[in-house]
């Protein structure tokens, strides 16, 4: 395999909660749901993951207990990588690809998924790449770094009449589809004001870490973190916010944060006139998502990261299983696309288009100092 490597183009990725700290939290996943059935007898969704950094390591894990998934192909530019991955997850060597024979996936009948792990401003060029190769997509949140990019991707998928669908993992798991019961079938009355934030402390990322560059990620922790508080906002209250108003944390990482903000803070306002307060940060760690309603409360914490969660309400304490996110994403899509139906909207390119034009506007009202609308 000729070597073009994005290690010249992407550093290791160096988040701040590395492989030591994922480990525990990987092992501690429990089996997901043991009761599907197949809709094709054995038969699997196969799937290959396009970029090996660290969360493409996290999701050959959910692969691996994935009941309707396979990892059946890997595109990579590293060769040492192919090699280890070949051997470790039992890859033929025909489905192995690299980034200048990326095109030649359309002739493999043995993959039939794309899932795009590069950094942000890849999103765009791979999603289009394998669509036009017949295969369908997976794309990783953000879903890309501008809203004309997300247009395009959805077209090119529309126009291979293959299905496109953004990494959003928490709309399977348990405890977010409980909050999202909670607060749109107004359990506890309406929801009046939302706290959700996400943020780790990067002090000792790598200077030359992708995340830091602004044409390689489109942005700081609020395009890698803010869309999770995005998310959730709108899914808890079904609403789209009218307008955001964002400030600028301090920068107190000057060395780091040259290219992309280190911290923002915003408040969206809803037509129902709830109000969702979040902050995205790089300096410290937070995972909390807190909603109080006319009648009572909900919150987790741990709320927005790859948990393990837990969370309560005016009722009490949640009681739901310890799932592996990834398996229960990729099983939720690989089901629909085996009995050849369309996935649903929540995880559509659509929505990923909706959450990039509310970050662009987060990223405006803190540029400007003043509330912007959203149309």
């Amino acid at each position: 395999m000729k070597k073009e490597s994005r290690r010249s183009f992407v550093k290791k990725i160096g988040l701040g909660i590395g492989a030591a700290t994922l480990a525990p939290m990987i092992s501690s996943f429990s089996d997901i749901s043991k009761n599907y059935l197949y809709p094709n007898g054995d038969k699997k969704l196969n799937i290959a993951l396009c970029g090996l950094g660290r969360y493409a390591n996290i999701l050959a894990h959910g692969l691996s207990q994935s009941k309707y998934c396979n990892l059946n192909g890997i595109i990579t530019g590293t060769p040492s990588k192919a090699v280890k991955w070949k051997e470790q997850y039992h890859i033929p060597e025909k489905n192995i690809y690299n980034y200048e024979t990326f095109d030649e996936i359309g002739k493999n009948r043995d993959i039939d998924l794309v899932y795009v792990v590069l950094p942000n401003s890849m999103h765009k060029e791979y999603t289009i790449r394998a669509a036009m190769a017949g295969k369908h997509v997976i794309v990783e949140k953000p879903m890309a770094i501008a809203e004309k990019d997300c247009r395009e991707m959805i077209q090119a998928c529309t126009n291979a009449g293959v299905q496109l669908a953004v990494g959003y993992r928490l709309h399977y798991e348990p405890h977010h589809i409980e909050i999202k019961r909670l607060g749109q079938e107004n359990i506890f009355g309406k929801v009046r004001l939302i706290e959700a934030s996400l943020g780790y402390n990067l002090s000792g990322i790598n200077p030359d870490d992708w995340h830091l560059k602004k044409d390689m990620a489109g942005g700081g922790p609020l395009m890698n973190l803010g869309v999770y508080c995005v998310q959730v906002s709108r899914y808890v209250l079904g609403e789209e916010p009218l307008s955001v108003t964002a400030q600028y944390g301090p920068v107190t990482m000057p060395n780091l944060f040259k290219e992309v903000e280190e911290s923002v803070t915003w408040q969206l306002n809803f037509p129902s006139g709830a109000v969702c307060t979040s902050t995205t940060t790089s300096n410290c760690n937070i995972d909390k998502f807190f909603a109080s309603a006319e009648n009572g409360f909900f919150e987790l914490d741990p709320a927005l990261s790859y948990g393990p969660f837990k969370g309560r309400s005016s009722k009490g304490e949640f009681n739901f299983p310890i799932i592996n996110q990834q398996a229960a994403q990729l099983d939720g899509i690989g089901k629909l696309i085996l009995e050849s139906k369309q996935l649903p909207n929540h995880i559509s390119g659509e929505e990923g288009l909706k959450d990039i034009k509310i970050l662009e506007a987060i990223y405006e009202s803190a540029t400007i100092g003043k509330k912007v609308f959203l149309t």
